[in-house]
């Protein structure tokens, strides 16, 4: 069965910093990443700080995202980070969904809180269909006193990796510490 033909993906532009086709840093397994345009946080330090300014990057469209996706069958999860994400929910949320009806996972990283996306959540329905596709979120802002290079997935010591399944049925997400189970898959080997 052609995947691209049973699940599609509305085609809407958006605003992209970049792509990685293939990756292993930006959460677990191996994942395409889409580094979106614009961000309202400009944190000091920041990785990706050309995905700062809103009229940057590249005009492209979530149909053209999600047929790149699917070139891949090794893939096992897209990650979304940027720049922002959560300005572009409305589109990342119509991918992730097409994600996750193939039964792979969505990871998105945020310079918002958790709990800040829930008060968002609350009136932008955009940002509770992002919220509600996402596996894996990576919330907090970059601080670049805390920055510590050991932690997997994220820069710097405040942020955390949520497991956000549970919404929108529950609030009470989990955090993840794939720090630990890295060493622990180290130590069995």
């Amino acid at each position: 069965m052609n995947i691209s033909k049973t699940v599609t993906v509305p085609k809407m532009p958006i605003r992209l910093y970049g792509v990685i086709r293939e990756s292993i840093v930006d959460g677990p397994n191996l994942r395409f990443v889409v580094f979106v345009q614009g961000c309202p946080h400009h944190c000091p330090g920041c990785h990706n700080p050309e995905s700062h300014d809103p009229e940057g990057g590249f005009v492209t469209d979530t149909e053209k995202i999600w047929n790149n996706f699917l070139l891949n069958p090794s893939i096992k999860g897209i990650t979304f980070s940027g720049g922002e994400p959560f300005l572009w929910a409305k589109e990342l949320a119509a991918v992730g969904k097409a994600v996750r009806q193939i039964g792979l996972d969505v990871m998105t990283y945020t310079g918002y809180t958790y709990e800040k996306l829930l008060e968002k959540a609350e009136t932008d329905e955009d940002v509770a269909s992002l919220l509600e596709v996402t596996n894996y979120l990576v919330d907090g802002p970059y601080v670049e006193a805390r920055r510590d290079l050991t932690l997997k997935y994220r820069g710097s010591g405040n942020q955390r990796i949520l497991d956000v399944t549970c919404y929108p049925n529950s609030t009470s997400a989990s955090e993840i510490d794939f720090d630990s189970v890295s060493e622990a898959q180290k130590r069995s080997k």
